[in-house]
């Protein structure tokens, strides 16, 4: 993933989805809020209704009690003329004082629709009375009432009173929207049951309470209803739904009993917050259901405005990111492929340098970088050169002075002996010897490697005949191929000096070349004492591995295995690069091979060696 996804992937994973996930639960939790709240402010609004209701329904049952208690109704129910006692059709001047001072208080309340009494005593030829008449409405018999299921629940409440809604008992109330009290009637001087009040008012008073309610846009988007504990609905101020059941509209189950809930649910098809309040001493409740739409418009603007800030948001991190971020991510990645290239082995690499700001730092940054490491490497070229070149120099003073000694004190002995012959062979190989290694040449040809090594072998076998054999096996496709001087020499140094120390049997050293397509091949191998694991590890292979020319060659880490291996690995590692130089396998009583790798080229191509090294 490159920088600039990143960049965008952490501006939208640290900013935009955070606040993207903060207004989601914010939003949830206003609605939940909005909600609670609602629902406690309808309570109050509820509470105080049916306050209100009760009030209505309490004057009544003080009219009522008044004409009761002066005996208005005990009196029309005792007249030999029941038909004299309706108060709408008398005069004044017929009428007793009582009956004037009762008329004058049901004149005070025009919601009054009709009012009779049920004589319970019978003996006439109707047992209704009427108090208020009403036109082209037609009371229930008495005889049917008795057998009604509320003449029981009158007779049971012993003269205190019973309300009854519109719709619920149409045969006795009729089918207009008022409300019915019905009461028993009793003697004053005894107490005896004596008839039947039945009151009927006008649902005025309930239009002027919901009239005088302000709430949300004149109420447009609040129903308010009263439904009685089996669903039916009573009364509907919007007056679209009266007689029917409540249960048709809210797919949840209608139930009745607690004192107040609130609840969000579908109403006819339409989300919305629906809150019950149960009325103290009736079998009513009254229903307010507000739309949800109406409640959660101000949320919802805030949540459309919400996402188009985050799209804006998102938008703009985009712009940013393309047009912004291009620069910067661009610059780096430039930047990333140049030090690609550095990793490839092209230390020539630059960065153009563009810009004014902390990017035009950066490129010069690495610009300088890289001419500060092309002059360390420099430096330690320089550095590695003349180390090789005294390392060189110390093993050809080793040679001269050492080998010299050594040399010329067996060619005294043979002159001693009179061996004339192999004086002459002896000094013309130590001539030869000489010869090489003080050549101001570098780089010999492999044919003088080996005739330098088989003077040095020659020499070393006179000197100790029965310690070695030796065997030299290089083709001759191989002898104009160029290597450095000194190569061969130092390896079968050390395998006299190390590989045949205190060996009871005749040692072998045999040097044979191989040649391959980019590499030449020379392997000196030994029968001598060989080395455990533990003197191999010692030397510490560096083996870091080539993806197309294996593990790099080995590096002695210790001086005790002879100057001249130390030194030879170094110069061919230097001249050849790290997969070239020298390999070596031993075993303990098996002996010790060391193989000798480098590029093979021969004279006159001096571009070869930048061909296989570089």
């Amino acid at each position: 993933m490159n920088l600039r996804i990143k960049l965008f992937t952490a501006f939208l994973g640290l900013v935009i989805i955070p606040l993207f996930i903060l207004g989601i639960i914010t939003f949830f939790v206003t609605f939940r809020s909005i909600e609670t709240k609602y629902s406690q402010q309808t309570q109050y609004s509820l509470k105080s209704i049916g306050y209100s209701i009760k009030n209505v329904f309490q004057e009544m049952d003080n009219v009522t009690d008044n004409g009761i208690a002066k005996g208005v109704f005990q009196a029309a129910l005792s007249a030999k003329d029941p038909d004299s006692q309706d108060l709408t059709a008398t005069t004044q001047l017929e009428l007793n004082a009582n009956q004037k001072n009762f008329r004058s208080l049901l004149y005070s309340h025009p919601a009054i629709d009709y009012a009779f009494l049920y004589n319970i005593h019978g003996g006439r030829k109707s047992n209704v009375t009427a108090i208020f008449n009403k036109e082209n409405f037609e009371t229930l018999p008495y005889e049917q009432f008795r057998e009604h299921p509320l003449y029981n629940e009158v007779m049971s409440l012993n003269g205190q009173p019973k309300w009854i809604a519109p719709h619920e008992y149409p045969e006795l109330t009729g089918s207009d929207n008022v409300f019915t009290q019905i009461r028993l009637i009793k003697e004053l001087s005894n107490l005896e049951r004596v008839g039947v009040l039945v009151v009927q008012i006008k649902n005025w008073e309930l239009e002027k309470i919901f009239t005088n309610l302000k709430l949300g846009s004149n109420m447009r988007d609040t129903r308010f209803m009263l439904v009685n504990d089996n669903g039916l609905i009573l009364y509907d101020y919007q007056e679209e739904l009266d007689g029917q059941q409540i249960g048709t509209y809210m797919p949840k189950e209608w139930q009745s009993g607690q004192a107040y809930r609130s609840f969000k649910s579908k109403f006819n098809g339409q989300e919305s917050v629906v809150s019950i309040y149960k009325l103290q001493d009736f079998s009513w409740s009254l229903v307010s259901i507000t739309s949800w739409n109406y409640l959660s418009q101000e949320v919802t603007t805030f949540a459309k405005w919400f996402v188009a800030i985050i799209c804006i948001c998102v938008l703009t991190a985009m712009l940013f990111n393309f047009i912004f971020m291009n620069r910067i991510t661009g610059t780096i990645g430039v930047i990333v492929r140049f030090m690609r290239k550095v990793e490839s082995g092209d230390l020539g690499a630059r960065v153009d340098e563009k810009g004014d700001d902390e990017l035009l730092l950066l490129q010069k940054g690495f610009n300088n970088q890289m001419d500060k490491i092309n002059e360390l490497f420099e430096q330690v070229k320089r550095e590695q050169l003349q180390k090789a070149n005294a390392e060189l120099r110390v093993l050809q003073a080793q040679i001269k002075p050492h080998f010299l000694f050594n040399t010329l004190e067996s060619i005294n002995v043979l002159a001693v002996q009179n061996e004339g012959r192999k004086v002459s062979e002896m000094v013309l190989r130590l001539a030869s010897i000489l010869r090489i290694s003080i050549q101001d040449k570098e780089e010999i040809k492999l044919r003088l490697e080996v005739e330098h090594l088989r003077n040095y072998l020659e020499i070393q076998k006179f000197r100790f005949d029965d310690l070695f054999d030796y065997e030299l096996d290089v083709p001759a496709e191989m002898m104009d191929c160029l290597l450095l001087k000194l190569t061969l020499q130092p390896l079968v140094e050390n395998s006299i000096q190390h590989g045949f120390e205190g060996i009871d049997y005749k040692g072998r050293i045999t040097v044979t070349g191989r040649l391959t397509p980019q590499q030449i091949l020379l392997r000196v191998e030994d029968n001598g004492i060989g080395m455990t694991n533990e003197q191999l590890a010692s030397i510490q292979y560096a083996e870091l591995e080539d993806p197309a020319e294996g593990p790099v060659a080995a590096y002695p880490s210790h001086e005790r295995r002879g100057l001249g291996l130390r030194s030879v690995y170094d110069r061919l590692r230097f001249q050849y690069g790290a997969k070239y130089g020298l390999f070596i396998c031993s075993q303990p009583g098996q002996g010790t091979i060391i193989q000798c790798v480098i590029p093979r080229y021969g004279a006159g191509d001096p571009g070869e060696i930048e061909g296989a090294i570089g």
